[in-house]
């Protein structure tokens, strides 16, 4: 299970690599700083930038009950960050899937997609769509959610 963490950990090793190089020339403030930047990056391309994961059964039937949208993601994707900022708060509201965590997300996907894990797919009422506008899935929320 560390493909979701491939991305993150290969940007703090760039990162260390090159502030250690930095470091060795004799640029201190120079390596402290590029790290930084590696290490902010290797955080917002990980896990940890999303809210907590479910499994695809799981999001589906609790979406079933409460009517709340299920969003389909994986670490990496430049489309699914955008879709997480641009909810800010409000993405705490929707039940999430990391489809490179659970196969049966992954599987949802492509059933979804013609056989491609294309991400984001949202899940609204049990219709798949791929790549919303982050202000319709806001507006896919119930007041009450």
């Amino acid at each position: 299970m560390m493909r979701p963490w491939n991305l993150s950990l290969l940007l703090v090793l760039c990162g260390s690599v090159a502030a250690t190089a930095l470091l060795l020339s004799g640029s201190p403030a120079v390596a402290v700083a590029f790290l930084l930047v590696f290490a902010v990056l290797a955080g917002v391309h990980s896990p940890l930038a999303f809210p907590k994961s479910i499994g695809a059964v799981e999001a589906q039937r609790r979406s079933a009950v409460d009517g709340r949208p299920v969003v389909f993601w994986r670490s990496g994707c430049k489309y699914c960050l955008r879709l997480r900022f641009r909810l800010g708060r409000s993405a705490r509201q929707l039940y999430w899937v990391d489809i490179w965590r659970d196969p049966a997300g992954a599987a949802a996907v492509r059933a979804a997609n013609d056989g491609n894990e294309t991400v984001p797919t949202v899940l609204v009422a049990g219709r798949p769509h791929v790549n919303p506008d982050p202000e319709w899935v806001r507006e896919q929320l119930s007041p009450s959610a």
